[in-house]
């Protein structure tokens, strides 16, 4: 089971794809979201981003964004 995602920036598409599992740096902590997870919207504070694709892991570093998770697809717009 994998998740759709977009990794977004002002200028361009960084990633987008099925992954296993995303690590993403929350304002109050780092927080993980898997497949099907519940609606969602949340900022990020500055950190890493990390993603899982068949064991096998990409990291991208952000200074923050805003997360929307629904319908098992997941767009990070990132500053």
């Amino acid at each position: 089971m994998s998740i759709y995602i977009e990794l977004i920036n002002p200028t361009k598409i960084i990633y987008k794809g099925e992954v296993d599992t995303i690590w993403l740096p929350g304002i109050v902590s780092p927080f993980q979201v898997l497949p099907n997870h519940a609606p969602l919207l949340s900022v990020l504070d500055k950190g890493t981003i990390k993603i899982k694709i068949n064991d096998q892991f990409k990291n991208f570093d952000i200074d923050g964004g805003i997360i929307e998770v629904k319908n098992n697809k997941l767009r990070v717009l990132i500053d």
